[in-house]
């Protein structure tokens, strides 16, 4: 079933959206969007029939608070409103190799997802995930969420977060790059929204 989107342009390398709806530069190394020490880590080569986007939100607290959400693999549903439950099937989740199976809420174009853990390192706050299968329409998807502090406080001088999540995906059969990126963005601008809401109350 192809997702709801409206067809727009055939199928391209989509632009980086962050979260006040403003296009930044294309992905690889997403220059502009991320310090350049973070963008290495949400680079993606693509291949024929994929396509490339990522989210950046920003939260109003310590980094450390929002990497100890983010950085549980077992446990995604913490902050990730679309996973009903997680199960994991190998590995501690803390480890590089560990899998994860999950069940997703009603509504969404898929049932459950097999996801295998490829990157945690809680030095640079980086953490990535590929999934290997399951009932949806994801195939090779790959995603890398990063976690740093802002390089500037704001204006009350408080702590400033800056989370990106970037992912590379075949588009599905029926589907163009822009209405597959359309329907994982706001997938994950709702996660990130709902981590920002689970960090700060």
């Amino acid at each position: 079933m192809p997702y709801a989107a409206t067809r727009t342009l055939p199928q391209q390398h989509t632009r980086i959206t962050a979260t006040n709806g403003k296009a930044a530069p294309a992905c690889p190394g997403h220059a502009g969007v991320l310090p350049e020490e973070e963008a290495p880590h949400n680079e993606h080569a693509l291949a024929a029939g994929q396509c490339c986007s990522a989210i950046v939100h920003r939260i109003a607290a310590p980094a450390d608070e929002v990497w100890a959400l983010v950085r549980r693999f077992d446990q995604p549903q913490a902050y990730k409103s679309f996973v009903k439950s997680c199960r994991l099937v190998d590995g501690d989740g803390a480890t590089v190799g560990s899998v994860r199976e999950l069940v997703v809420v009603s509504g969404l174009p898929a049932d459950n997802s097999r996801e295998r853990l490829e990157i945690l390192d809680d030095e640079r706050r980086v953490i990535s995930f590929r999934i290997l299968g399951g009932e949806h329409r994801l195939a090779n998807y790959r995603s890398v969420t990063t976690v740093h502090e802002a390089a500037a406080p704001p204006p009350d001088g408080g702590p400033l977060t800056v989370v990106a999540e970037s992912y590379v995906v075949d588009v599905p059969s029926g589907n163009t790059a822009e209405e597959t990126c359309i329907f994982i963005n706001t997938i994950i601008q709702a996660n990130l929204q709902n981590l920002a809401r689970k960090v700060l109350r």
